[in-house]
């Protein structure tokens, strides 16, 4: 087994095959999804297979900053937010990529522009792979 990453409550992570280059995340071990702040998603079809196309605002309190992101999509299905409220969903695969490590997670759409952070890595995404000190940002 390799060795597990120490990352902080907070983390500047990226996905390059969305083109988002950077992106502070909050580790969240209470949350078991990950989700990114998507806005203006499109559902459209290739081959017979749903995709989807959004927009990114990978940064914290900069609207201006957007990633347009096209993702073929891996399913869509109701999610419980830490507020209790259910919100149907779509599910996309993508490389996360966490300091000098990379591997495939799965992410949630959603609109998260009143959230402090754009982005939260669940625990099915750190599975096995990291542990975080909470005591700690920005490790990576």
């Amino acid at each position: 087994m390799t060795a597990k990453i120490t990352v902080g409550w907070r983390e500047w992570l990226s996905l390059p095959e969305l083109g988002i280059d950077r992106i502070k995340a909050k580790i969240d071990t209470g949350a078991r999804t990950s989700c990114i702040h998507a806005i203006n998603i499109k559902e459209y079809e290739v081959n017979g297979e749903k995709w989807v196309k959004f927009t990114a605002q990978p940064l914290q309190e900069d609207e201006q900053t957007q990633v347009t992101c096209n993702v073929k999509v891996k399913k869509k299905k109701y999610v419980t937010s830490s507020g209790g409220q259910r919100e149907l969903r779509y599910f996309i695969e993508t490389t996360l990529h966490a300091g000098n490590d990379s591997w495939p997670i799965e992410i949630t759409l959603t609109k998260r522009s009143t959230m402090k952070f754009r982005m939260l890595l669940g625990r099915t995404a750190m599975e096995n792979r990291i542990v975080v000190d909470p005591a700690l940002s920005h490790l990576l």
